[in-house]
Order: structure tokens, then C-alpha cells, then sequence
């Protein structure tokens, strides 16, 4: 047992694994940043290779801040963390009072001073404290001991850090806990319910704003504002009416609602035999939406909606503003793509055996995100303080001198040695430009 416990200590205080454990934690959270999160494994087989997209489903990076790994990652950081603090750093920054052999210490020196001891350290204690030093003094075996500290404090900068870290670790796993994330569209004139919160939205008008820029290239249609008015309804059941725009988030009950897409829905009239059929007219299809025709094995995509035909080649114009609209539709006949039109409004296109197909009215709908973290204040406090130990460790120095006063027949030999926390070699400079005014005061 003293063994193991031996290996365990000497790997969970060791540097270089608890900066591999990072590495794999940034790994992961950038995985989490690439691929989006929560969506339909048909999803990320649309979007990545087979192979990726079945090592992305059978792994759990769809939903990576919730899986084993995430979680498994950081709980081996906090245990790294615990072990190094209390083995490591409190050792190392914070080292207890002591005699120390002074001859041993690369940074040393000695010198002969004339008087009895008690007058000598008295001078000794005056010559640090007025240049800032903390002294304090101990005694070992009827030998007095003076130790001069400077920016001592600042030696628990690392300790704030791993505090800091800590602090993070607890409001990302608050998120994990009790946090959701989510998206929604809602077509203009409709209201959704949000499953998480039962919060509901209504759609009362969207707007957006294309701006053509001219550059070396060509004309650039560039959306400079989404606007979204809604009249939203939380917990308390009193509905308030909110502006969506990027950037701009709107609060509902603690939960974020973010503007981030928009599109357009089609309205399709569907005709059997010259007549509408009501049960497939009613509906009002996103993007991706597809009408199954009764009794075929025969389906049409609404795969995109094109705002401007160009009138002279009859294809898609590269200008996002609505001028002449037409949609592009993909036959679907046993699960196989059969061919595709572009159809403007107003038109049809003949499916055969008597079905026809007509793009009536195209509706604007809004993508909203909305994202509930409560964990994101104590994320931000411990961002704070994680920077602020960092700092504090990067840019000052603590210094801790040793001092001991022998007299002998009349005349006191003073040795002085220093440590740092950061070594020898960054504090040699220093220690003598003290030790030349020391002899001279």
C-alpha cells in the first residue's frame, strides 16, 4: 500500500501529467467547439464521412461536455490539482521557518561586523524593514534566526490559480447538472413552446437587412441585422413583448434566447386531379421539410428557397433579397432522389398520376438558440482569479533571506542567504545590489 500510494503521489503531483491532462481537456472542449452539439445522429452523417460520423455518434462527441471523458478529464485534473497542491506547492511557495546551512545556498554571503550581538541584529532588523522587508525572528537551540521576506504574498499566486481552476471545474459542472442548451424556429405569425421551460414565443414580425458592398471581386451581399419582435411568455404567465436582434439576447426566465439564423417557409398547394387536397395544403414546410404523397411511394423536397431568378439564365442570382422568388424541389420516389426543379411562385410542377404541386406563399421564420447556464457566473469569477494568480505568479518575486548573528570575541559574523521560488539565477542581480548596501550601511 505505501507503494502504491508512493506512484500515486509521485504521478498526480508530476507537472507534465497534469499538463498532458490539460492538453486532453482543451482537445475535448475544442471537439465540442467544432462539432455542434445535440443534434440527430442523420445529422452528422449529412455533414462529415461515414467513418467520422460513426465516431462521432458511437464516442458521445455529439454530446461531449455531458460524457464520460469530459467529466472523467476533469475529475483527473481536480485530483492533480488536490495532490499538487497540498505535495507541491505548499511545500515549495510556502516553506516553513528553519536554519538553513548558509554556506550550501549558491546565493550567500558573509561578512564581520564590529559590536555584541543584540545591538548587531537590532541594525540588521532596521536595514530590511526600511527597505521594505517583513522580518521575523525564531530561535533554534539558543541560536536566533532573522527572515526577511519580500512579496511574500505573493508566493500563494499559484494556489489562487489552482483556486480559480477549481471555481471553473464547479460552474461547468453546474452546467453540466442543471444546464440546457437548444434551438428553436418559429414562423412569422406562430408561437412555440419551449420543452425545457415551458416558456412560449410568439413570432410577431421579423426583419432583416442586406447591405451590397463592392469589392475587387464583385458585388458582396452582406446581412448587416436580424431583427426579431416576439412576444414572449415565462413562468409567471404575463406576456412582454422583446426585440431579438444578434448579439442581443433576450432573458426569459434566466434562460438566454439568441438570434441566430432565419429563413423561409413555404406554403404549398397540393392538387389531385385539379382539385386542392386540404390535408396536404395546410401545411407550412421548413427547408428540409418533405410532402408524402397518398398512396405512392413518392415524396417531394422543399430543399431551398431562392429570393431572386435570374431572368436570363432562369438559375439562382447570387442577390439574397427577395425579388423573384422560387423553390427549388427534389422528387423523392422509393427513398431515391428522382431529379430537381427550381420553381417559381405561383408555378407548379406535375408529379404524375394527377398530383401537382404548387409553391403558393413563402412565410419568414426566425432561428432562435437559447442556452440556460447558471454556472456562468462562478466560470467567470474563476476566469478572474485564475488570471489574477497567474499574474501574480508570472510578475513578482517572492524572496525569502536567511540571516544568522554569531558573535564571537566581540565581533559578529552576519551570514545571509536567499531563496526565491523561481530559482537561483533570477534573483543573483538583485541579492547583489542588497548585499552591497548592506555593507555599506
Amino acid at each position: 500500500m505505501r507503494e502504491w500510494y508512493s506512484e500515486f503521489i509521485r504521478t498526480f503531483s508530476n507537472v507534465l501529467f497534469a499538463v498532458s491532462l490539460f492538453a486532453m481537456w482543451g482537445l475535448l472542449t475544442l471537439i465540442g467547439v467544432v462539432v455542434d452539439q445535440g443534434k440527430d445522429a442523420s445529422t452528422y452523417f449529412d455533414s462529415y464521412p461515414a467513418p467520422i460520423a460513426r465516431a462521432i455518434v458511437r464516442l458521445g462527441f455529439d454530446t461531449i461536455y455531458h460524457s464520460p471523458w469530459y467529466v472523467g478529464i476533469i475529475g483527473l485534473i481536480l485530483l492533480s490539482l488536490t495532490v499538487c497542491t497540498f505535495k507541491r506547492v505548499i511545500p515549495a511557495r510556502l516553506p516553513p521557518l528553519r536554519p538553513v546551512k548558509i554556506e550550501k545556498i549558491p546565493l550567500n554571503a558573509e561578512m564581520d561586523v564590529p559590536g555584541n550581538a543584540t545591538d548587531v541584529r537590532a541594525r540588521v532588523e532596521l536595514f530590511f524593514k526600511s527597505r521594505g522587508w517583513q522580518v521575523r525572528k525564531r530561535e533554534f537551540d539558543g541560536n536566533e534566526w532573522s527572515f526577511a521576506d519580500k512579496h511574500n504574498w505573493a508566493r500563494r499566486g499559484v494556489l489562487i490559480a489552482h483556486i480559480g481552476f477549481v471555481i471553473i471545474a464547479a460552474g461547468t459542472t453546474l452546467y453540466w447538472a442543471r444546464g440546457f442548451s437548444g434551438e428553436t424556429a418559429i414562423l412569422s405569425g406562430q408561437s412555440v413552446e419551449i420543452p425545457e421551460t415551458h416558456a412560449l414565443i410568439r413570432l410577431d414580425s421579423f426583419n432583416y437587412t442586406i447591405q451590397p458592398i463592392a469589392t475587387k471581386s464583385g458585388i458582396v451581399y452582406q446581412p448587416t441585422d436580424y431583427v426579431s419582435r416576439v412576444t414572449a411568455t415565462g413562468n409567471d404567465g404575463v406576456s412582454r413583448t422583446e426585440t431579438v436582434r444578434v448579439n442581443h439576447p433576450i432573458d426569459i426566465d434566466g434562460t438566454l434566447y439568441y438570434q441566430s439564423s432565419y429563413g423561409f417557409g413555404m406554403h404549398f398547394n397540393v392538387l389531385h386531379n385539379g382539385k386542392i387536397v386540404p390535408s396536404l395544403s395546410a401545411r407550412t414546410l421548413f427547408e428540409g421539410d418533405s410532402l408524402q404523397i397518398p398512396g405512392t411511394q413518392r415524396a417531394v423536397l422543399y430543399e431551398r428557397f431562392v429570393p431572386t431568378v435570374d431572368r436570363q439564365s432562369g438559375q439562382p442570382a447570387p442577390d439574397p433579397r427577395v425579388n423573384d422568388p422560387a423553390a427549388i424541389l427534389t422528387l423523392v420516389d422509393a427513398g431515391n432522389p428522382a431529379g430537381s426543379a427550381l420553381v417559381p411562385l405561383k408555378t407548379w410542377v406535375d408529379l404524375g398520376g394527377g398530383w401537382r404541386v404548387i409553391p403558393q406563399q413563402y412565410v419568414l421564420y426566425s432561428g432562435l438558440q437559447y442556452r440556460y447556464d447558471p454556472g456562468v457566473p462562478l466560470v467567470a469569477i474563476g476566469a478572474f482569479i485564475l488570471l489574477a494568480g497567474l499574474m501574480i505568479s508570472f510578475y513578482f518575486l517572492p524572496a525569502r533571506l536567511y540571516v544568522s548573528v554569531r558573535e564571537t570575541a566581540g565581533v559578529c559574523t552576519v551570514g545571509i542567504a536567499a531563496m526565491t521560488v523561481k530559482g537561483y539565477d533570477i534573483y543573483e542581480t538583485q541579492f547583489n545590489q542588497l548585499i552591497a548596501a548592506f555593507r555599506s550601511a
